[in-house]
């Protein structure tokens, strides 16, 4: 009975107790194994590895059971970091400021568009102002 338990949890891809390494579960659809040669890794996949290696898994266990060079899980870390910087460093944006760009842009608009005129009307040409000469 011991062995037929056991070989239900290798099939099942559970670990000792029930649990990942992590101690957190994949996320749904998701499976964070090694690919069949040929397959890329998409989006979803590297960023389920670099969670696991925030949440404190090692990089060493990963790369063993993943089948993936230690540097290029690192690359991804370090890509993933400087991407959380870059969306922490985005401003949120100011409906007040927002309106007030597009009505000084506008009133930009409109003053160059009056000094055009002004230009056309006093220079000589068939809108010009004409001074009578009696």
């Amino acid at each position: 009975m011991r062995e037929e338990s056991k070989k239900l949890e290798v099939e099942a891809g559970a670990t000792q107790g029930g649990r990942r390494p992590s101690g957190v579960a994949p996320a749904e659809g998701v499976v964070t194994t090694g690919l069949a040669p040929g397959q890329r890794w998409s989006a979803a996949r590297k960023r389920e590895v670099v969670l696991r290696m925030l949440r404190g898994e090692s990089v060493e266990a990963l790369s063993r059971e993943l089948g993936i060079e230690i540097y290029r899980l690192e690359k991804w870390r370090d890509k993933g970091l400087s991407g959380i910087d870059a969306a922490l460093k985005e401003r949120e944006t100011d409906p007040v400021q927002t309106e007030l760009s597009a009505a000084m842009r506008r009133i930009g608009e409109l003053t160059m568009q009056n000094e055009l005129l002004w230009q056309r009307v006093r220079k000589p040409g068939p809108l010009a102002k004409r001074r009578s000469s009696t």
